[in-house]
């Protein structure tokens, strides 16, 4: 079947994440600033974006990044969660999620092509660098 890869890398992934709803985390100041305020009580820091280091920093990602995949007309495998296809005739997009890489398999790459589309859509989304083949 002749397929190709190309691996995208999303910059700054988590913090493309959002968290849930109604979610509130809150974590210890960072370095560098007061950790005590003036009233004497610790300063902590509510937190706005999912940030590496962060328990669930990674399934926020998910959680943002998939449905967008689904609303792109891919289908998520039964098998594995983190792979995704679309099929249009003979043209063929497979898509691997590991953390914040896309793994991308494809058929065809003239103008009209699935991998064409996706990466105009992906490139218009998210902040991404194309890593090659």
């Amino acid at each position: 079947m002749g397929m190709r890869m190309r691996r995208w890398d999303f910059v700054a992934a988590y913090l493309q994440g959002e968290l849930e709803p109604g979610e509130v985390v809150y974590c210890h100041s960072p370095p560098g600033y007061a950790t005590i305020g003036a009233d004497g009580r610790p300063r902590i820091c509510r937190i706005q974006k999912p940030v590496y280091g962060m328990a669930q920093a990674g399934r926020r990602w998910q959680r943002t990044l998939f449905p967008w995949l689904e609303a792109q007309g891919f289908q998520q495998s039964t098998t594995d969660t983190c792979i995704f296809s679309k099929t249009r005739g003979d043209d063929k997009l497979v898509i691997g999620c590991y953390v914040d890489d896309l793994f991308v398999l494809y058929s065809d790459d003239t103008a009209t092509s699935l991998y064409s589309e996706f990466s105009a859509a992906l490139v218009d989304r998210w902040r991404v660098e194309d890593e090659g083949e």
